[in-house]
């Protein structure tokens, strides 16, 4: 008797279980829809600027970044996923410069720490909120950052020029007068060594 009235109960559970979920989906039917309509709103879609999605340089109007080829940001990166590749060049007044021959950067094991970021003295790497950047094959993830070529040392202008040669002139007209006075030192020192023989 008691199975009975045992199967009768949890008949009545189970269709009152099944009416509150047939609610539940019945409110849905009716509920306005808010489904992203990526691709087809593509335009318009908002995307949050904190949303960090591919790292880049900063560009001027010009088409000049500010990186110094540090590698602040190669030893920073957790993951390795930057590498730099620099060379020396002649400045107008003859030292040595580095600058930045290859940027490369591999989407594909960046964690998106922004420690490189956080970490550029320059303030020349930023992140973007591009997120479309899915790819077919991995060695696609790996992106030159300096796409843009690098541009020639600019040439002096007149005022640098005359200024190098003033100070050429005065490192000359400086040693000269050292040597000078070493040489007047030392036949001085040699006047009064021949003075005390006597």
């Amino acid at each position: 008797m008691g199975s009975v009235k045992d199967y009768f109960s949890n008949l009545g559970s189970g269709i009152a279980s099944l009416l509150k979920g047939m609610q539940v989906t019945g409110k849905e039917f009716i509920t306005p829809k808010i489904t992203e309509k990526y691709p087809e709103d593509r335009e318009t879609v908002h995307v949050p600027d904190r949303f960090r999605a591919i790292l880049q340089l900063k560009y001027d109007a010009d088409g000049n970044h500010k990186c110094i080829a540090c590698g602040i940001c190669e030893r920073n990166c957790p993951n390795g996923t930057i590498s730099l590749t620099t060379k020396m060049v002649d400045t107008f007044d003859g030292k040595k410069k580095r600058k930045l021959d290859k940027y490369q950067y591999d989407l594909g094991s960046c964690t998106f720490c922004q420690l490189c970021v956080t970490s550029c003295p320059q303030d020349a790497l930023e992140f973007s909120n591009d997120f479309e950047q899915a790819v077919f094959t991995r060695d696609k993830l790996v992106k030159k950052l300096n796409y843009l070529p690098e541009k020639e040392e600019p040439a002096p202008t007149p005022e640098q020029i005359a200024k190098m040669q003033a100070e050429k002139e005065a490192k000359i007209a400086a040693a000269k007068a050292a040597m000078a006075a070493k040489k007047a030192a030392e036949a001085a020192a040699g006047n009064a060594a021949e003075g005390a023989e006597k």
